[in-house]
């Protein structure tokens, strides 16, 4: 949806407190004995006797007309199943400090349904958190999920986790205050960029762009292939090419031309550029990062056939459609952008929300990485930006 001002967006709430990372939250309880398996934690499914769902997901992450949800009050109609949709996850992080002394312990959370960021998704489903997904109740999303989010690390079998929403992660440039920036090198070499350019704090999308233009997979690469984009992106630091590293306050500075370019998140541009038609949005020929946001079934939720209904049912082109057309980030269904041609005829043509396929097959998501890993690299990246 357009706003007049640029508030915390989605992608702020998800990535911004990339310094704290998962491995903080983890390193409170620590994860020696914490993981769980089918056997050692068994959920039992009473969606047969129980036509209930506790749904929690992020603000402002689902089609509305009022105070009503007008696709969701759908599914209650048509299945008889009654949603407590809760909008009651705001970052990452701290809500994973609500749940995860009863996922460690194999505890119920209250919740049968659950959207985080895929990084997070990634290692609950490394530490045996969730619970695994019936495809053959879910034929829908079967048919209709993106190709480029098939196979992702976080969820190499696509039974764990569907994807809600997503993203890219590449270049914005202004084009009041400069000519066109094509590529990551160009970004971080270019003379009359010098001190107008601003990177990502992210992590993940930051080293995972650099680590594309040295030719490298962030979602499969080597702690050496990770250390020579580091040092790529310390010459560029040392030269006073990058003005500052930052969450989504790039937005202002980039609109009014106080920086040329950046490295900045689809949904923000989206937004940007729905008010001034010279901020651009580039994927380089390198690749993009893709993100999404997963819907998930954490362990000991009662009503996972229930919650399957519910996933199925928005992959669905005509209802993911109806979502897309309000939250205007990559819609993870194929056919919602025919369908969305009699909501949104321009919708429909936008690339930030239906992206070419070559673009997607072009975008790779980032490495999962265990506590350790995690750890060591964001102490790595932040010594280089110097946070």
């Amino acid at each position: 949806m357009r706003r007049s001002t640029l508030p915390l967006t989605r992608r702020t709430l998800l990535r911004g407190t990339a310094a704290a990372s998962l491995a903080t939250a983890l390193a409170a309880c620590g994860t020696k004995g914490a993981k769980q398996t089918e056997a050692s934690c068994v959920s039992e499914d009473v969606s047969g006797a129980e036509k209930t769902l506790q749904f929690s997901n992020w603000t402002q992450y689902i089609d509305v007309d009022g105070d009503a949800r007008p696709t969701l009050a759908a599914f209650q109609q048509q299945t008889g199943i009654t949603v407590t949709y809760t909008e009651d996850i705001n970052d990452n992080n701290q809500f994973f400090g609500k749940i995860q002394q009863q996922l460690s312990a194999c505890q119920p959370t209250g919740r049968d349904v659950i959207v985080l960021t895929d990084w997070l998704v990634g290692r609950l489903v490394q530490l045996g958190w969730v619970q695994k997904l019936d495809l053959a109740k879910m034929p829908n999303v079967q048919a209709n999920l993106l190709p480029s989010l098939k196979g992702r690390s976080v969820d190499p079998q696509n039974d764990h986790a569907v994807p809600w929403q997503g993203g890219l992660a590449a270049i914005a440039y202004n084009a009041g205050a400069t000519k066109e920036v094509r590529t990551i090198d160009e970004l971080l070499t270019r003379a009359d960029l010098k001190g107008r350019v601003t990177l990502l704090a992210e992590m993940r999308d930051t080293m995972g762009l650099i680590m594309q233009s040295n030719g490298h997979d962030p979602s499969n690469f080597t702690a050496a292939q990770f250390d020579d984009a580091l040092a790529k992106l310390k010459r560029a630091v040392d030269a006073g090419q990058i003005r500052k590293f930052t969450g989504n306050e790039y937005t202002t500075d980039l609109e009014r031309g106080d920086i040329a370019a950046c490295l900045a998140w689809s949904g923000d541009v989206l937004q940007l550029s729905a008010e001034n038609d010279r901020i651009r949005f580039v994927a380089p020929d390198s690749g993009a990062i893709l993100f999404s946001d997963d819907a998930l079934v954490p362990n000991r939720a009662g009503h996972k056939a229930n919650a399957e209904q519910l996933l199925n049912y928005y992959y669905q082109p005509e209802v993911a459609a109806k979502v897309a057309a309000e939250v205007n980030y990559i819609c993870p269904v194929v056919g919602a952008q025919e369908a969305m041609t009699k909501i949104d005829p321009e919708l429909a043509e936008n690339p930030l929300i239906f992206p070419t396929p070559e673009l997607l097959g072009n975008a790779k998501d980032f490495m999962v990485l265990d506590e350790a890993a995690s750890r060591e690299y964001e102490r790595k990246f932040q010594t280089v930006i110097g946070a």
